[in-house]
């Protein structure tokens, strides 16, 4: 199954988010999305959950039709979809292991042995065995995204969404985030949507990137492909030379 985005389109008062985009991330691929800030990145990937509803188009969700769903049956959806926010978005007031097992209780059928099990193996995914007692406030920026990663995949989800998941850290802490994002892939065979701006972290682990600028896909291809790419709008971001993504109004 695949995540597909069919002629999306969002609005919020005059302001023209996505343009009808459309976009499909295709089983067990790593599908970067790429763009500059405020043009709709993380809209996209909120509607692709149902966070956001979109004005026109539809949004398919192994098989399923988001923007159809009732709200229980975007309940269970969402219990097959893991989503790394950017910022973590951990409970502070709540242990490593407490924030993973929140998330944990809302899975029918599990007992208590088995999302202890679960939280200790996700832990173990994101290379952070032992940290469970720990607060959030006593970890690092990178050691909270993993947290943040492991609570995600805690769930067992078919699909992963990271929103800027690189966001913040030091060059070092990055490449740790991007090969457990490729680790994830490798062991669990998930989906993954990645929204980012940063190239670096974009062209290492997705097997395709697309371009969103000015409320549509720009561009998609292969990260061989977008390095090539002669188009001026795709080149000012990739080369950080933003002369070359202003167009001509005609």
């Amino acid at each position: 199954m695949s995540i597909v985005l069919d002629g999306v389109a969002k609005r919020f008062g005059t302001a023209v988010v996505l343009n009808g985009v459309s976009l499909e991330a295709r089983d067990g691929e790593t599908l970067a999305v790429i763009g500059a800030s405020g043009v709709g990145k993380s809209v996209l990937l909120k509607s692709v959950v149902g966070l956001i509803r979109p004005d026109v188009g539809t949004i398919q969700v192994d098989g399923e039709l988001v923007t159809e769903l009732r709200r229980q049956d975007l309940y269970n959806l969402r219990r097959r979809v893991g989503y790394v926010f950017q910022f973590a978005a951990l409970f502070d007031s709540m242990t490593v292991e407490e924030n993973l097992a929140m998330g944990l209780s809302r899975v029918p059928g599990l007992s208590l042995a088995e999302r202890r099990e679960r939280v200790a193996e996700s832990l173990r995914l994101v290379d952070l065995e032992g940290f469970g007692a720990q607060m959030p406030g006593e970890l690092s920026g990178g050691q909270r995204k993993r947290v943040g990663l492991a609570r995600a995949v805690a769930i067992r989800p078919k699909y992963l969404l990271y929103d800027e998941p690189t966001t913040g850290l030091d060059p070092v802490t990055k490449t740790v985030i991007d090969r457990l994002i490729l680790r994830m892939r490798e062991e669990l065979g998930v989906t993954s949507v990645v929204v980012t701006h940063d190239m670096t972290s974009a062209y290492r682990i997705a097997d395709r990137i697309a371009m969103l600028h000015a409320g549509r896909i720009r561009y998609l291809g292969t990260p061989d492909q977008i390095r090539a790419s002669d188009d001026p709008v795709v080149r000012g971001f990739i080369d950080g030379r933003p002369e070359l993504m202003q167009e001509p109004v005609t």
